[in-house]
């Protein structure tokens, strides 16, 4: 699976292995505080996304995430369930649902993203840390092939 041939491994598989290495460190660091990286990734949206006073639908969460509709919607009901956000229909759209996180959502969120962010000093501490250069480059990059549009195979 490593995909690595005569010249090493190829970019894709590196990001791969990061994208993974770096979710299971999320989840373990949160796995105390009851949540998974996926929760965590929706709540801390919902976070940030509220501060800017906005209140996405499923599927603009979905978007935001890159997480698949589906498993935003089944996320969204079971963070419904244990009572961290709330999810309305759009009364102007009511195919659209609505989430925003509760109070006890906002108190669950906060502690998570402190140890989140904690855990990204160490996660790029070979960079030189968050805010060195090394590190505004590889994000960059990284937001480069993010917004690359994917072609449809011909």
């Amino acid at each position: 699976m490593s995909s690595e041939g005569s010249h090493g491994p190829t970019p894709g598989y590196l990001v791969w292995r990061l994208s993974t290495k770096w979710r299971v460190a999320v989840d373990r660091a949160l796995a105390p505080m009851g949540l998974t990286h996926a929760q965590y990734a929706l709540l801390s949206s919902l976070y940030g996304m509220r501060q800017a006073g906005l209140r996405p639908s499923q599927r603009e969460m979905a978007d935001h995430t890159g997480l698949e509709a589906l498993y935003v919607s089944k996320l969204a009901r079971a963070l419904e369930a244990d009572g961290l956000i709330e999810r309305v229909r759009d009364a102007k759209d009511s195919r659209a649902v609505r989430l925003t996180l509760t109070e006890s959502g906002r108190e669950a969120v906060r502690p998570a993203m402190d140890t989140v962010q904690a855990l990204m000093d160490r996660l790029l501490a070979p960079l030189g840390g968050r805010d060195d250069f090394r590190t505004t480059a590889f994000v960059r990059d990284l937001t480069a092939l993010l917004d690359a549009p994917l072609e449809p195979p011909y």
